[in-house]
């Protein structure tokens, strides 16, 4: 198994057959380009193509100058040798080195010169001899999708990694060049939501002064990039669709701009500026009447109203039940340390409830509204977050199904079950389980079966969705290991949560 290689922000620089079969104009490119991808700071690899034209062309086929592709591929041809020079140069202008092999025999010259990554063109997208012979070589793969039917794209992804390639896709569009309104690039979106695990790129062919594509390519989502590259000189001419150094640095200007733009993918802390923006339109909490220290504060006790003053409890921080610290005069603000005050058990569950809404949103799950919910808390509603789960009973007749949640960090003790046996799959994060004293780390999609008297605990990093599938459930089936838990009623350990959307319905206050 090959090492995961980083794809995300990796700019592939396309040679094909720009070079003209000239290697000092080669070289020239090189070096114009390994300069322009230092002086962006970005990680770049550039790209030859190999064809073996003694076997790639059918012999009778091999002299025509009347058929486009056949004539240029001729008159461009450069040696194996002359390739393996500009390989070097490349590693000097401290790039990676890639090639597109379209036959077995440059798969073979491929690994011969030792170039880091393969790629594979749109038309060679169903070569499936070419890609048998292309997964068996241990390196990083980039395809590109052009002209692919969805179930083609289905096959070429099962493909992959059934045969354990480390690899992306690439949107494209096999026109030279491609007009404005054909770069079809929602399907950088598309691809990205049906195959989340792969990193999904772009490789591109619109007009090279088109700077706001790439824009709109990394806000769907596409986090590698391909372009034809070449020079114009007084003796060759560059096609329309090939990019300068000169618009490769605009390109690359344009793509910081968007990336700068979106930000990142994860909710960050605001700024200290936005926090003071945004306190200045926001409500204080205001005492209606002289609150005693240690009263219970009512609604109707408080009023709410702009400034907020230094270190002030604001609206939003608010809950009825409060209690004064301190005496507080009648219009007096009332201080954020209240804030840090415990929240009842309600207002604790609805605060999970909410977490485990949210992931269930993002991995798109659903469930039943007449599934039975609650909460699993072994040392109670206050260590919650440090032990327990929240679980979802779907079914539970002779067969049971449910799914259990678990909040980042969140561990579930050593118990057995003496009447149930049961499966668990990993639907959605990270999850290591351990049977019998043996541990096991979890990846989505993995299986993992618990046999009735089987010790097992399970704990997750950055959260877990399971779906558990058991035989019967049976309340009084859990037998724990600490003596704690054991000792404990089930309903001290438990807390039964309404139907799921009558919950949600009933709460919006607290």
């Amino acid at each position: 198994m090959q090492k995961p290689f980083k794809f995300d922000d990796l700019f592939i620089y396309d040679l094909a057959n720009n070079h003209q079969g000239d290697v000092e104009h080669a070289a020239a490119i090189i070096r114009a380009l390994g300069e322009v991808t230092a002086d962006a700071g970005v990680r770049a690899a550039l790209k030859f193509q190999f064809r073996h034209l003694d076997t790639f062309i059918h012999p009778d086929y091999v002299a025509r100058t009347d058929l486009k592709f056949i004539k240029r591929f001729n008159e461009t041809r450069l040696a194996l040798d002359e390739f393996a020079k500009l390989a070097a140069l490349i590693r000097e202008q401290g790039m990676l080195t890639m090639c597109t092999p379209f036959d077995e025999a440059s798969v073979e010259a491929i690994c011969d010169m030792g170039l880091d990554i393969i790629k594979v063109a749109s038309c060679s997208a169903d070569d499936r001899p070419l890609l048998e012979r292309i997964a068996r070589v241990n390196k990083p793969v980039v395809v590109s999708t052009a002209g692919l039917r969805i179930e083609e794209i289905d096959w070429l992804v099962n493909f992959l990694e059934s045969e354990g390639a480390n690899f992306a896709l690439m949107h494209c569009v096999a026109e030279y060049p491609t007009q404005d309104d054909r770069l079809q690039i929602n399907q950088i979106e598309f691809l990205r939501n049906r195959y989340r695990t792969v990193s999904i790129g772009w490789s591109t062919h619109e007009d090279p002064n088109n700077t706001d594509a790439i824009k709109l390519a990394y806000a769907k989502g596409a986090r590698l990039f391909e372009r034809h590259v070449g020079l114009s000189t007084g003796r060759y001419t560059l096609n329309g669709y090939s990019s300068t150094p000169e618009q490769i640095a605009a390109w690359f200007a344009s793509w910081k701009s968007a990336k700068g733009m979106l930000g990142p993918g994860e909710r960050m802390p605001s700024s200290p500026f936005e926090r003071s923006t945004l306190k200045e339109l926001k409500r204080g909490v205001y005492a209606r009447r002289p609150l005693q220290k240690g009263e219970p504060i009512r609604r109707e006790d408080v009023f709410f109203a702009m400034p907020v003053q230094d270190e002030q409890l604001i609206s939003g921080q608010w809950r009825p039940g409060m209690t004064a610290p301190t005496d507080i005069a009648v219009n007096a603000p009332l201080p954020d340390s209240m804030s840090t005050q415990n929240l009842s058990d309600e207002q604790l569950v609805y605060q999970i409830m909410l977490q485990v809404r949210a992931m269930l949103n993002k991995a798109n799950i659903h469930i039943n509204e007449d599934s039975s919910i609650e909460i699993s808390h072994h040392y109670g509603l206050r260590r919650f977050r440090e032990y327990g789960a929240v679980i979802v009973t779907c079914i539970n007749r002779s067969y049971a199904k449910k799914l259990v949640i678990q909040l980042p960090r969140q561990k579930h003790p050593y118990h057995f079950h003496k009447q149930k046996e049961e499966t668990f799959q990993l639907l959605d994060g990270d999850m290591e389980i351990v049977k019998n004293g043996e541990r096991i780390t979890l990846r989505p999609g993995d299986t993992f079966l618990v046999e009735p008297n089987a010790w097992h605990k399970f704990h997750t990093l950055d959260g877990a969705i399971v779906e558990e599938i058991s035989t019967t459930h049976y309340d009084n089936d859990s037998f724990y290991e600490d003596s704690q838990i054991a000792k404990k009623a089930r309903h001290e350990r438990k807390t039964q949560v309404d139907n799921w959307l009558d919950y949600f319905r009933s709460r919006h206050a607290l």
